[in-house]
């Protein structure tokens, strides 16, 4: 069966069916999971699409290591994602955001997973769970993208 869901409210009505949701505020035309230049504070460095600060570099740059509490972040509750939604506007200057959502209990390519954030209620990081290369990870992150959903302009719902 296919839903067309046209705000959050919506979709909270049909997660609450499942297990839970993990959701990313994402300024419109940027990747889901990968950065561009325009999506990062200065002083963040980027490689391939990849936020250095999020993830356990190798010292040579070329290894993504295993760390339970360093990854890609998702919100896990309403309140935490409308935090991070409204920070995202005031970063980005107005500009439209999107909201892209994924189940908790979705397939997640080998050596990954979804744990929550020691440090922050609501707040989840997708990591990997062993040693792999940074081109294998900017793979899996386009194969997590590639398996979320979008709500356009989530602004009226939040």
């Amino acid at each position: 069966m296919l839903h067309q869901f046209k705000t959050l409210d919506d979709l909270r009505n049909i997660i609450k069916e499942f297990e839970g949701y993990l959701a990313r505020p994402t300024r419109r035309f940027s990747h889901p999971t990968l950065y561009r230049k325009r999506d990062v504070q200065d002083g963040d460095t980027l490689v391939k699409g990849v936020r250095k600060k999020d993830w356990l570099f190798s010292e040579d740059g070329q290894w993504i290591l295993a760390h339970d509490q360093m990854g890609l972040s998702f919100s896990s509750r309403w309140q935490h994602l409308k935090g991070v939604y409204k920070m995202k506007e005031k970063h980005n200057q107005g500009a439209v955001v999107d909201v892209y959502w994924i189940l908790e209990e979705a397939d997640l390519p080998p050596k990954m997973k979804f744990v929550p954030d020691r440090g922050k209620k609501g707040h989840y990081l997708l990591t990997v769970t062993e040693r792999i290369t940074l081109q294998q990870l900017v793979d899996k992150l386009k194969w997590v993208a590639d398996r979320m959903s979008v709500i356009r302009n989530a602004e009226k719902a939040l």
